[in-house]
């Protein structure tokens, strides 16, 4: 009967052989663990010097709003949001600005994504910025986070200006003959259950004037103080 040495060391070869790989595998993937650590650390460390940029600027925006805008800021271990819904009575407008990164953390990845419905006009609905995690521009953050706050001002204005969406919203000043938005009026009044929307002060007085002063509940006029494209 022939000798069993030769298989054994085969065997114990092959074996060690697995696990040398096996080895080499684990220390391979905690190297990769480390290196990812790493950059999760520099990810955090970007994060905070891109929101010492926005955060200042997304707060102008805010405060020129003001009630008609409602912010949820969100944060996870990869990604930033901040969401704005913005009020109006002729389209819900939904603005998100998001930091995040790419699957090897290597990049910062700025987004912008604006939302309107219904859509009834052209506009620009997205935008990123690129730049690598332990090399981040503040310069380009700013001019990019401004001309994305501007280029929505400049959007939301033109909505409020555009005559599809206000279809619904026009009347009528029953003085001057004027045709506007019914968020643009001067000054409205209550007469006998109906609603006349003057385009200022004066006009209602002069309506009132023609049409004789009854119903002067203080319920009955209401001076209208926010203008349609204005924040």
């Amino acid at each position: 009967m022939e000798s069993t040495q030769e298989l054994a060391e085969r065997v114990d070869a092959a074996l060690m052989s697995m696990e040398e790989r096996r080895r080499h595998f684990q220390e391979e993937e905690t190297r990769k663990y480390q290196a990812w650590k790493e950059r999760l650390a520099h990810l955090g460390e970007a994060f905070e010097r891109v929101t010492q940029v926005i955060k200042p600027r997304l707060e102008v925006l805010i405060q020129k709003f003001g009630e008609k805008v409602t912010a949820t800021p969100s944060l996870t271990q990869s990604m930033q949001e901040v969401v704005l819904d913005f009020e109006s009575d002729i389209a819900r407008i939904r603005l998100r600005f998001q930091g995040t990164t790419d699957n090897d953390i290597s990049k910062l990845i700025l987004n912008y994504d604006l939302s309107i419905v219904p859509i009834l006009m052209q506009f620009d609905s997205h935008s990123e910025l690129e730049m690598p995690v332990d090399n981040i521009d503040c310069e380009a953050v700013v001019r990019w986070i401004d001309e994305r706050i501007m280029s929505f001002v400049q959007i939301y204005i033109s909505l409020h200006e555009n005559k599809y969406y206000l279809h619904d919203q026009m009347v009528a000043d029953p003085v001057s003959g004027t045709t506007f938005p019914r968020s643009a009026a001067g000054a409205s009044l209550q007469r006998n259950g109906h609603t006349y929307y003057f385009i200022s002060d004066e006009t209602r007085r002069e309506f009132e004037r023609r049409n004789g002063n009854k119903d002067k509940s203080p319920s009955s006029v209401r001076p209208v103080t926010e203008p349609a494209a204005r924040p």
